[in-house]
């Protein structure tokens, strides 16, 4: 059975990929001012979009960090 949006409509996050967050983070604030809002190490050394979806996927408190800046963002263009 395929999940559709309709299957969660309360979660906001719901079909957007981390990848996605991720990079929408980076384009908007760039890697300095995204480690200046989570001081998260793989934002500071080195940063790449691979090694930080890394990190995240295996960090559940560092996801919660990135995924609730994505949807503040979110929310104030709303």
């Amino acid at each position: 059975m395929e999940n559709t949006k309709q299957d969660q409509p309360n979660n906001p996050l719901h079909g957007v990929k981390l990848y996605d967050i991720v990079e929408y983070l980076v384009d908007y604030y760039g890697w300095e001012q995204l480690y200046n809002r989570i001081q998260i190490n793989c934002f500071y050394n080195n940063p790449s979009v691979k090694s930080s979806l890394k990190f995240l996927r295996r960090t559940p408190w560092a996801r919660e960090k990135v995924e609730q800046l994505y949807l503040e963002k979110r929310s104030k263009q709303s």
